[in-house]
């Protein structure tokens, strides 16, 4: 079974880039970085530990299809 969902351990945080980076050596004001906000705590806490245990998942499917794939007879010609 295969899920389109893709889940992040880095859930709050943005993907910098290299321009990103050497942007923020210039900035003075020092509020150059975003990050992703929730309306609560509490709903902050919930996507966050929601992806790091889809994460989980993903990673124990991955090593399960694995094993499988390695289990599998080899055709013999």
């Amino acid at each position: 079974m295969k899920k389109n969902k893709s889940y992040r351990s880095d859930f709050l945080f943005t993907t910098p880039s290299f321009l990103i980076g050497a942007g923020s050596v210039l900035n003075i004001a020092g509020n150059y970085f975003s990050f992703n906000y929730s309306s609560s705590d509490r709903q902050a806490d919930t996507k966050a530990i929601s992806s790091d245990w889809g994460v989980v998942g993903g990673d124990i499917e991955k090593a399960s299809d694995a094993i499988l794939q390695n289990l599998k007879p080899a055709n013999i010609k």
